[in-house]
C-alpha cells in the first residue's frame, strides 16, 4: 500500500485572531506538524490544500488577505505539492485523483481542517473513490455550531464528525499511534 499525506487547509483565519477561529485549531496545527516532520523523514508524498473563496461576500479565506494563508508551522516545503480549491471536497476541480493514480498513491492519511466540512467531503469522497483513508483526528480542528437554539461546541462537532467517518470506513487515529511505515492495508 502506497501512502500519501494530505493537509487540507491550515491557513490563518482558523486561529485566534483570525476570520473564522476553531476550537483546537492551535494544538492541531502542532500535531499535523509532527505528522509531516515523520512523513518528510521516510519519504511519503505530501500534498498540502489552500482554500481561497470565490464568493464575493466571503468572510474568510479572502484573496489577498493574511488570513488566506497557510499557517506557517505547516508550509509547503519545495518538495511538495500545493492545490489550491474553491469547494470542501479536495478532489473537486483540484486534479487531486489523477495526482494520486499517477504516483500510485492507494492510501490517504487526511489531517487539516474543518473537521465538519472540507476533512468531512474530502474524506468520504476519497471513500467513494476507492482510497484507502486515515484520518489524525488530532491534527483536525471544527467550530462551535448552533443549531435551533441549542449549542454544540466545536469539540463535539469533531468527535462527532470523526465518529461517522470511521462508521464511513475511514480509520481515525490519534498521532501517536500512526506509523506511516506499518500502516494496516485495508
Amino acid at each position: 500500500m502506497n501512502t500519501g499525506i494530505v493537509v487540507i487547509d491550515i491557513q490563518k483565519d482558523y486561529f485566534p485572531g483570525g476570520a473564522y477561529p476553531l476550537t483546537g485549531s492551535e494544538p492541531a496545527a502542532v500535531v499535523a506538524r509532527s505528522v509531516l516532520d515523520s512523513a518528510r523523514e521516510i519519504g511519503t508524498p505530501v500534498v498540502h490544500f489552500q482554500h481561497v473563496a470565490t464568493e464575493a461576500d466571503a468572510t474568510f479565506f479572502v484573496p489577498g488577505t493574511v488570513g488566506v494563508e497557510i499557517h506557517p508551522l505547516v508550509a509547503p516545503v519545495a518538495s511538495e505539492r500545493q492545490f489550491t480549491k474553491g469547494s470542501a471536497n479536495a478532489f473537486i476541480d483540484t486534479g487531486l485523483e489523477e495526482l494520486l493514480r499517477d504516483e500510485d498513491i492507494d492510501h490517504l492519511v487526511i489531517m487539516g481542517m474543518m473537521s465538519s466540512m472540507c476533512i468531512d467531503a474530502t474524506t468520504r469522497a476519497a471513500l467513494d473513490l476507492d482510497f484507502a483513508v486515515t484520518v489524525v483526528h488530532n491534527a483536525c480542528a471544527a467550530p462551535s455550531f448552533e443549531f435551533e437554539g441549542t449549542e454544540v461546541p466545536g469539540a463535539s462537532v469533531h468527535a462527532a464528525f470523526m465518529a461517522a467517518l470511521r462508521d464511513a470506513g475511514a480509520d481515525v487515529l490519534a498521532a501517536a499511534d500512526l506509523d506511516l511505515e506499518l500502516l494496516p492495508a485495508r
